[in-house]
């Protein structure tokens, strides 16, 4: 269950940062961060997930579901 709400959390902040990044490219304002830290951000969040989702099914827990019969 804990893997779960890890991988909700972890797909919140990816889509926060490509929001982020979406203002900061519509504003343009040479102040404030790059658009590509942000991005970065998301890559990185996305691969974690994947590898978190992958560790979670080979210790059993996630389970998939089963193919249809």
């Amino acid at each position: 269950m804990i893997i779960k709400i890890i991988l909700v959390g972890c797909l919140i902040f990816m889509v926060y940062n490509l929001f982020k990044a979406l203002i900061i490219m519509n504003k343009n304002d040479p102040n404030q961060p790059s658009m590509s830290k942000f991005i970065g951000r998301r890559v990185m969040m996305s691969a974690f997930i994947v590898i978190l989702i992958l560790v979670g099914i080979m210790t059993g827990l996630i389970t998939p579901n089963p193919t249809p019969h």
